[in-house]
């Protein structure tokens, strides 16, 4: 077994923060210096670089991703008596805009390689009360979207993407968002372009649906003390706006670091008895996470731990066996496929900061395991 080296933390969150200090305190010292404290120009100049980035007509920020995904839904008058078809296989914030608009859950099971929803999966949960389609793109792996795109089509659907983890991933050669209904997206610190805090936000080619939802995240107001519906309070700090704005034009950089480190994985890995990550051949994945699998999940895990490495499991309990959603009457075994990858999988440390020698240890520390067949 490896000793004496270095450790290796999952994900260093600080480390963006100490490679572009200054740029982000002085961007900080702006905003406070400007007494503008709630939306302003320090959203707006992020709001417009961000669409920029995706290549979206529109961006509308809001609190969290959680929110990104809630006031998206209800901006397409998602509610009670619809359906929203969502995987099986994410994390529960999926679930829970759902929930909060209103509308009925309607899980379906991953692709075994990609751990992403298909189109064949979504059209066999199709029915008259379906109104939307959620894919996420886990791990920052994209789904493949055309085929889901023309189901949507044929059904008088509407997509709403959950990319939580997919900032600057591409499909078929554009990045996640440039063509898309509705994106929503998280900027949670851990994230590949992530806050000091929490914020999130839409991207979408619809201008009247991004009027409504810069109301909606408004206290359902476009004009001050007038409020034309029931809103929220769901608006981007300017400060997190403000660090986004410089975080961003590292992002490309950051994300090509981790595609070099993803890479290695695939690479050096390819004789360890674990399952690495699937790529569809025409994609490029932001690579938020690099997740293996095996039967032996926990056992690797004590095993790296025990060499100093960091690691995590996303996720440990699927949404249909959480207590939140115990109402729903799912038992273990309504979703195989799910329970099966949340069993086995585990992230190792991928983040655009893990220098070559903690890469070095990780794939030695793999490579050396030997499962304990127990």
């Amino acid at each position: 077994m490896s000793t004496g080296l270095t450790e290796v933390p999952f994900l260093d969150v600080g480390a963006s923060y100490r490679e572009i200090e200054g740029e982000i305190d002085e961007a900080v010292r702006r905003v406070l210096a400007s007494g503008r404290y709630v939306l302003g120009s320090e959203v707006e100049a992020f709001e417009h670089d961000y669409a920029a980035f995706v290549g979206a007509p529109e961006c509308i920020s809001v609190a969290n991703g959680l929110d990104a995904l809630t006031l998206a839904l209800v901006a397409l008058d998602v509610g009670p008596g619809d359906e929203v078809i969502v995987p099986a296989n994410t994390y529960i914030a999926t679930w829970l805009a759902v929930t909060r608009s209103g509308a009925s859950i309607v899980p379906v099971e991953p692709d075994e390689a990609t751990y992403n929803v298909t189109a064949d999966a979504v059209e066999a949960a199709i029915t008259n009360r379906t109104k939307v389609i959620m894919p996420v793109h886990l791990y920052g792996q994209p789904v493949d979207l055309a085929p889901i795109r023309a189901l949507a089509g044929k059904h008088g659907l509407r997509i709403v993407e959950d990319a939580a983890q997919a900032h600057g991933a591409r499909y078929r050669g554009a990045r996640i968002g440039s063509d898309a209904d509705v994106v929503a997206w998280s900027f949670y610190p851990g994230k590949n372009l992530g806050a000091v805090g929490d914020g999130g936000a839409v991207t979408t080619g619809d201008a009247a649906l991004a009027d409504r939802l810069r109301s909606l995240r408004n206290y359902g107001s476009t004009l001050k003390y007038v409020n034309e519906e029931v809103g929220f309070n769901s608006r981007l700090d300017p400060i997190q706006a403000a660090v986004l704005g410089v975080k961003l034009r590292y992002l490309d950089e950051w994300n090509r670091r981790r595609g070099e480190i993803a890479d290695r994985y695939q690479t050096e890995l390819e004789a360890a008895p674990v399952r690495l990550p699937h790529v569809l051949a025409d994609v490029l994945p932001a690579w938020h996470l690099f997740v293996v699998r095996t039967a032996y999940r926990d056992n690797l895990a004590e095993h790296l731990s025990r060499c100093g490495i960091g690691t995590m499991v996303h996720y440990p309990i699927p949404p249909h066996l959480q207590q939140a959603y115990a109402h729903l009457g799912f038992e273990e075994g309504s979703f195989p496929i799910t329970e099966a990858v949340h069993r086995e999988v585990l992230s190792l440390p991928i983040g655009p900061h893990l220098s070559a020698q903690q890469h070095a240890q990780v794939i030695d520390a793999v490579g050396e395991w030997a499962p304990a067949h127990h």
